[in-house]
């Protein structure tokens, strides 16, 4: 066995952790296979709920205000949200240490493509205009629609008539992320020493585009509806209710047909994922390779009636699925809160390169030995930690997670506090309780500590009078 392991990561966009976990009515053989043999995080978290933030966070370990990239690339002028090249990347790390690295699909990091210079030798990735033309509302490569299985959202008015859901009779096997596929196995066939590779998607977010033959698996009629669909937002940020309003008239026989795509999206992903492990196991690799199944971020799909991702701190769009597989990773379950960016420096130790040292995140391998460890080096780090700066909106949130508890610094709105064992669904804000003052002045106090270990000077910088919008202040001990 060679002493380097192989490495697969495949990356979704905007796939929700609960849509590949056991209850759920998707279809997923291949990942379940890997769940089967590996260790599923069931507490992962995203640093941010935006695709270009979170992907730059894998990459380097970093939060958003330490590597640049604060919203979609594509959506700021060039000289904004540009990712810091001095910061290093655990694909460099990997190749400095003899790895072959090649990165294949949905890149929308930063806007060169030119992802030698971060590592990968080997790259063939989706051009900036395909991302630049889903903000403006258009989508020139989609396949042809039937227009009697699709959903648009054409209000308020002045805004361009998008698709929301749709059916398509070109076969999956026609569509990019077969292209995907087909080039990682080129890859894997051509390198010479132990490698690295990236399969990167666009699905099962976007436009929710499935094939005839994907949806004829699933019956829409029970298809379930999440239980916070009609969720009134009481006592959450007004923002919120705006937010909702955007979908409110979609009826449930919509949604459901809309979830039904999303979920035909990640079956057919799925199958994709299903031929590269049929490729490692017939080559004789998959025993010696390292097998990583996540997404940068989740969604709503329904959620507090939204769809998409970005606004609101809720659960279906910050915890993501993280399965891992490989030698000397014990299989089974693991119920730690850990941040997706801490995959970084994880992928440096279990490759032998040298270590991304940052407070921003920690290595994941004490816990692949030890998944039921609750103490010790494996929770030196602490509780889970997002950032939010707005997409194309600007708004400020920080996010923390200890335990079951999760506290939102909303620097727009009042905070939330959620108890997600007694309320899983966060329809019940504890910030005005007063049995829990003293645990929300707590959860801020360490948000504080947060910002101030990881550099975020932004905020840990606002004694100004008109920025003193904490609960407690950035001093308060």
């Amino acid at each position: 066995m060679p002493s380097k392991p192989d490495i697969l990561l495949f990356l979704m966009d905007a796939a929700q952790a609960e849509a590949l976990e056991k209850a759920s009515p998707c279809l997923t053989p291949n990942f379940d296979r890997l769940r089967a043999r590996g260790l599923a995080f069931t507490r992962a978290y995203a640093p941010s709920p935006t695709c270009s933030p979170s992907r730059a966070s894998l990459m380097t370990g970093l939060l958003p205000h330490n590597h640049g990239v604060l919203e979609v690339e594509h959506g700021r002028d060039p000289d904004q949200c540009v990712l810091r090249a001095d910061k290093p990347h655990f694909a460099q790390r990997l190749r400095d240490n003899a790895y072959d690295t090649g990165y294949f699909g949905k890149w929308h990091i930063e806007r060169t493509n030119a992802l030698e210079r971060f590592g990968w030798d080997t790259s063939v990735v989706k051009g900036a205009e395909h991302h630049q033309n889903l903000g403006k509302g258009q989508e020139d490569d989609a396949p042809p629609i039937d227009p009697k299985l699709s959903g648009y959202l054409e209000s308020p008015p002045g805004y361009r008539r998008i698709l929301h859901w749709g059916v398509t009779d070109v076969p999956p096997e026609e569509r990019y992320p077969q292209h995907t596929v087909d080039q990682t196995i080129k890859f894997l066939d051509s390198a010479e020493g132990p490698w690295c590779a990236c399969a990167s998607f666009s699905e099962p977010n976007e436009a929710l585009i499935v094939s005839r033959e994907t949806l004829a698996q699933y019956d829409p009629e029970n298809i379930p509806l999440p239980a916070t669909l009609r969720d009134d937002l009481d006592k959450r940020p007004g923002l919120y209710r705006r937010e909702r309003a955007i979908a409110e008239e979609l009826t449930d026989a919509q949604w459901r047909l809309a979830r039904t795509c999303y979920f035909g999206r990640i079956t057919e992903l799925d199958a994709q994922f299903g031929r590269l492990l049929a490729h490692l196991e017939e080559s004789g690799r998959l025993e010696h390779t390292i097998v990583i199944v996540t997404s940068d971020h989740g969604r709503y799909l329904g959620a507090h009636g939204f769809d998409a991702h970005n606004i609101g701190a809720f659960e279906e769009i910050y915890r993501v699925p993280l399965i891992i597989s490989g030698p000397g990773i014990a299989p089974g379950e693991c119920a730690a809160t850990v941040n997706l960016h801490d995959l970084c420096p994880t992928l440096c130790e279990l490759a032998g390169a040298q270590a991304i040292v940052t407070p921003d995140s920690r290595s994941l391998t004490p816990l692949l030995k030890n998944p039921a460890a609750e103490a010790g080096p494996a929770a030196e780090a602490g509780p889970a930690y997002a950032e939010y700066h707005g997409t194309r909106f600007r708004l400020t949130q920080r996010i923390l997670w200890d335990g079951n508890w999760k506290f939102v610094f909303n620097g727009f709105d009042f905070d939330e506090l959620y108890d997600l064992e007694s309320d899983p669904q966060e329809t019940a804000n504890l910030i005005d309780d007063p049995a829990q003052k003293e645990r929300a002045d707590a959860m801020m106090r360490a948000i504080w500590e947060r910002i101030r270990e990881t550099g975020d000077r932004t905020l840990e910088e606002s004694h100004y009078f008109s920025m003193r919008l904490g609960r407690v202040g950035p001093l308060s001990e």
